[in-house]
């Protein structure tokens, strides 16, 4: 009676353990049949158009503008972070009004928030800005630090010798938050270039 009792357990549990492998299988065959769909459900181009126009006039590479959109907002244009960053590109008030004001980009000042809000203006501010510090740093690395830390902080670590303005030491960035911001957008942005590449 106990044996027999031992036999079926046994015999469900096998079979529970099949129908879970074969789950699995189904799962793994799905994902591998539809995984660049997949990918690119995770890693959108939202807004493709606005971030063209604005690559060609900065000269940044689109898909690093799509994993800082990405990284920032996740391509929520009402998003506003706990320090009050807004938009696609969470940008600050006081760091928009500066960046349009050096680069002739029409704003109204008086209403700042309203215009990050706006895709169009949020994207040029952000990749007018990302433009600057890439110019600034010579470097994609130190430049993503900046954007996320500011460029005083970046500067005094540089200064500092905490971090090589050369960005070869990148993974030196003091700050946890912008060490694993940096690295996020460095991966972000080589995942957009293979999912894309052939577009």
């Amino acid at each position: 009676m106990i044996a027999n009792k031992d036999k079926e357990r046994v015999r469900v549990k096998n079979k529970k353990r099949i129908i879970a492998i074969l789950l699995l299988i189904v799962i793994i065959v799905v994902f591998l049949f539809f995984k660049d769909n997949l990918l690119k459900k995770m890693y959108p181009k939202t807004y493709q158009e606005v971030v063209a126009k604005y690559e060609e006039k900065y000269q940044i590479e689109e898909n690093l503008i799509f994993a800082v959109i990405k990284a920032e907002s996740n391509f929520n244009k009402k998003a506003v972070s706990h320090r009050s960053a807004v938009g696609l590109m969470q940008l600050m008030e006081e760091t928009a009004k500066d960046v349009a004001k050096k680069n002739g980009i029409p704003i109204d000042s008086d209403n700042i928030k309203e215009e990050l809000y706006d895709i169009d203006k949020n994207i040029e501010i952000g990749t007018c800005y990302l433009a600057t510090l890439m110019q600034r740093y010579q470097n994609k690395e130190v430049a993503l630090a900046a954007y996320n830390a500011g460029i005083g902080t970046v500067d005094g670590w540089i200064e500092k010798g905490m971090i090589q303005k050369d960005g070869t030491d990148i993974e030196k960035v003091p700050y946890k938050e912008t060490n694993h911001y940096v690295r996020k957008i460095l991966r972000d942005y080589k995942i957009y270039e293979a999912l894309y590449e052939n577009e």
